[in-house]
């Protein structure tokens, strides 16, 4: 792995890792019963990973183009090791989710008390933040991962089409950009179709999965179900994104072959 690619395989991780740590927002939400704020505060987050997705899309673009001369085979390499980031980024916000839920819950708090942005971002960086930090250092409990993992509290199509809208928002960039090398005279066609591609998975994520997880946040809130039924819910979410990054894998030269023999088509 070269320095570049180093860039873009961290890249990945840090868009990845800030995906996952959003289901981590909704439990701080549901302890504070302030969703508003949590989601707002979260959005803080989102702009390191937006900024992280602006720096990643150019290098890897240009990465394609100065290797077009290169074969196919041995240029889809990268590819397999950038959605290998996705997946251990997706681990690695899942081991993290019940420490950052922790963190979260205190900056809802403090945030809600203080009213002020910037006490919040000085209080991290001060003595007490570090101490907080170190006390909400949790490992994730096998046992209760396993025993969420056995009373599923959300629809399996929910699971399902989560799984799949991953997998196809995972690939959809990568799949667009590989698809130059299968077509190059093509390669500007290819690239502008990842957002149909980006579309339909945000399409199955806004109409399916996203409206169901909010109405059982809802219910935990008014009272109507526990908080461990929707951390049995978080559980499955964060296994069925782990198993659309690894779908992923398998659709990256299939998806290619099709985007390649659509931009031909237009």
């Amino acid at each position: 792995m070269d320095g570049q690619l180093a860039l873009l395989f961290a890249l990945t991780f840090v868009i990845n890792l800030v995906g996952s740590l959003a289901y981590s927002v909704r439990i701080a939400g549901v302890r504070t019963l302030r969703i508003a704020v949590s989601l707002s505060l979260f959005n803080i987050l989102l702009l390191v990973s937006r900024t992280a997705n602006s720096f990643q899309a150019p290098l890897l673009a240009k990465r394609v183009e100065s290797s077009l001369t290169a074969t196919a085979e041995s240029s889809v390499g990268d590819f397999r090791w950038l959605l290998a980031a996705a997946s251990l980024a997706t681990i690695a916000g899942a081991a993290l989710t019940p420490m950052f839920q922790r963190l979260f819950t205190k900056a809802v708090n403090s945030f809600a008390t203080d009213r002020s942005l910037s006490r919040l971002v000085l209080r991290l960086f001060s003595p007490a933040g570090v101490a907080a930090v170190r006390e909400a250092v949790a490992v994730p409990s096998m046992k209760t991962a396993m025993a969420s993992t056995r009373r599923p509290s959300i629809a399996m199509h929910v699971v399902v089409t989560n799984v799949l809208a991953t997998a196809i928002w995972t690939v959809g960039v990568f799949a667009s950009l590989y698809a130059a090398y299968l077509a190059p005279e093509l390669r500007v066609t290819s690239s502008n179709l990842s957002g149909i591609i980006n579309g339909l998975a945000t399409i199955l994520l806004f109409v399916v999965v996203d409206p169901h997880l909010s109405l059982i946040t809802d219910d935990v809130v008014q009272g109507r179900t526990s908080e461990g039924v929707f951390r049995r819910a978080v559980v499955w979410m964060l296994g069925s994104r782990l198993l659309g990054t690894l779908l992923a894998q398998f659709l990256l030269v299939p998806a290619a072959m099709i985007i390649a023999a659509l931009a031909g088509r237009l």
